[in-house]
């Protein structure tokens, strides 16, 4: 099943849709307390401050448009309310760490260095993925004339991927040979992720 046949079988079923979207601002809600995680009490930056708040806005607005398919749907993001909540709930996590493993290795990079580089990096892949998956998720809503929109996200996240861009190049004159490795490991996550989703999306829908 292809990303496009996935959320068409998702956003047919009120509940499944409701989830996904519970999903989706979880792992917004994570990267924002993560980013916030990473700054250095003294030199973060405006840049950083301003991704940290709109992926919380972010997180927000998905569940805001909870409310346009029914009243007290997905609460919390308990487990219940969440789809694939094991694998959804650790992604980023688990990026977070692979990312580190591999910036302590090629680098030799610890403490506050780390954290930072580990910050790039990470987001990077996430704007990369997100810079795909959302236009998607957009496109099956607009042929399925759903209520439910997330335009607003794929425009700030088209900003916060520019953004990742000028302060990797900052970085490293090798920040590329950096983002590759990192979009890779995302991509293993990503897939493993996706096929969670199908599992499960398969089940409900038979």
């Amino acid at each position: 099943m292809n990303t496009n046949a996935l959320f068409s079988s998702i956003i047919a079923n009120p509940i499944l849709h409701a989830k996904w979207l519970n999903t989706l601002s979880l792992m917004e809600n994570t990267g924002a307390r993560k980013i916030s995680a990473s700054e250095d009490t003294e030199t973060v930056t405006y840049i950083i401050l301003k991704h940290a708040a709109e992926e919380h806005r972010h997180a927000f607005y998905l569940k805001k448009q909870l409310e346009k398919l029914g009243e007290n749907l997905c609460p919390t993001y308990a487990a219940d309310y969440l789809l694939a909540p094991r694998d959804s709930r650790f992604y980023l996590n688990r990026l977070d760490v692979e990312v580190c493993r591999y910036l302590k290795k090629e680098l030799q990079l610890s403490g506050k260095e780390l954290r930072f580089a580990a910050y790039l990096l990470v987001t990077y892949a996430i704007e990369v993925r997100a810079d795909e998956l959302y236009p998607v998720y957009q496109e099956v809503l607009s042929e399925a004339e759903s209520k439910v929109n997330v335009k607003s996200i794929i425009l700030e996240e088209e900003g916060h991927l520019e953004e990742m861009i000028n302060q990797l190049q900052q970085f490293s004159p090798e920040w590329e040979k950096h983002a590759v490795k990192a979009v890779e490991i995302e991509a293993t996550l990503f897939n493993n992720w996706l096929l969670s989703l199908e599992k499960e999306v398969v089940v409900d829908v038979n």
